[in-house]
């Protein structure tokens, strides 16, 4: 014990009778080691396996959706296909003039937000509906057949459930025929003006109500399971899980997928419309899309087609900027960063 008292002090002495900065019995601090930058070359060669992962996607989005994008310069031209971008003759602001003084295209733009509304209200809610019930199956394998059951029209082609439709609703359909035996007047839906939104947001949500359930099943297994059962102990009922519990755990993807919803939500459906727009006429089925097609690829009003796909475009910019600038507000992340 004297020998290790000593010793100190024989060390001490040594050094002058001076006490050392970091004494022997005192605790040794150390630097925080500096944080090692990697240079750009080294993060590629590093990231390469992802980056090569990524190419392909990345191609294709730069060459069908940006590199297209250059030709919205034909909205401000007098565009003739033969005479191409250096030949035909500028006329500034002359197409959107014709666009906002044709009856048709407000027609067109009222139909979209009227479809817009109508499955932001009937559709999006059902897939997080769906998976809320999903995950209450005890049961896996009647949990597995159900999902593929309602995953499968998914996969299916528009012409394929126009065609189901019809067969059901229209006037031949199973139900006129059962309604004209029994001495009832049949029905046709199909081809009734004032139901074709809603006939258009039923089949939305039969062809993909099923398969928005993916992204919600996912966020719903990522919640800790612990919390369940600290709601479980306090009382809470399966009311309460849901409330306290699930749905604050799915709202960041709810959130996220409502911002994703608005900037595509002008686009209600190209080819299921085109493919019901004769049997209800334009003035019920007529929306920006079709409006488009048909003023530039059919009657080859090139300008002013171009002029209504781009003020879309702006329009759809704007829905996902005040969608994500509301979720900043809600405490939400969104899509980006503020």
């Amino acid at each position: 014990m004297a020998v290790n008292q000593a010793l100190p002090r024989a060390l001490r002495s040594l050094g002058g009778g001076r006490r050392s900065p970091n004494p022997p019995d005192a605790p040794a601090t150390h630097e925080p080691p500096a944080r090692r930058t990697r240079s750009f070359l080294t993060r590629l060669r590093q990231d390469s396996p992802l980056l090569f992962m990524a190419a392909p996607a990345v191609i294709v989005l730069l060459l069908f959706t940006y590199v297209p994008l250059l030709g919205s310069v034909v909205a401000w031209m007098d565009y003739v296909p033969f005479l191409g971008f250096t030949h035909s003759q500028w006329v500034g602001w002359d197409n959107f003039t014709a666009l906002f003084q044709d009856s048709a295209f407000w027609s067109a733009l009222s139909n979209t937000f009227q479809i817009t509304f109508l499955q932001l209200v009937l559709f999006f809610p059902v897939p997080i509906l769906l998976a809320v019930l999903f995950n209450a199956v005890a049961m896996p394998m009647a949990k597995k057949f159900v999902q593929s059951v309602i995953y499968l029209p998914h996969f299916l082609s528009w012409v394929i459930i126009v065609a189901l439709f019809q067969q059901v609703l229209g006037g031949g359909g199973v139900i006129s025929r059962i309604l004209a035996t029994h001495g009832h007047k049949g029905l046709d839906i199909m081809s009734d003006p004032s139901t074709f939104k809603l006939l258009l947001t039923a089949q939305g949500i039969w062809k993909d109500a099923g398969w928005g359930t993916i992204i919600f099943l996912a966020a719903i297994a990522a919640i800790d399971s612990q919390l369940y059962e600290s709601a479980t102990v306090d009382g809470a009922g399966a009311w309460g899980r849901f409330w306290h519990v699930t749905l604050p755990g799915m709202r960041p993807i709810i959130v996220l997928m409502l911002i994703l919803r608005l900037g595509d939500s002008l686009t209600v459906g190209f080819e299921q419309i085109l493919l019901q727009r004769d049997a209800v006429g334009p003035g019920a089925a007529e929306v920006l899309d079709t409006y488009v097609y048909f003023n530039g690829v059919v009657d080859g009003n090139w300008g002013v087609a171009t002029a209504a796909g781009l003020l879309k475009g702006v329009v759809s910019l704007l829905l996902v900027l005040a969608a994500n600038k509301l979720a900043h507000r809600l405490g939400e992340e969104g899509i980006y960063q503020r």
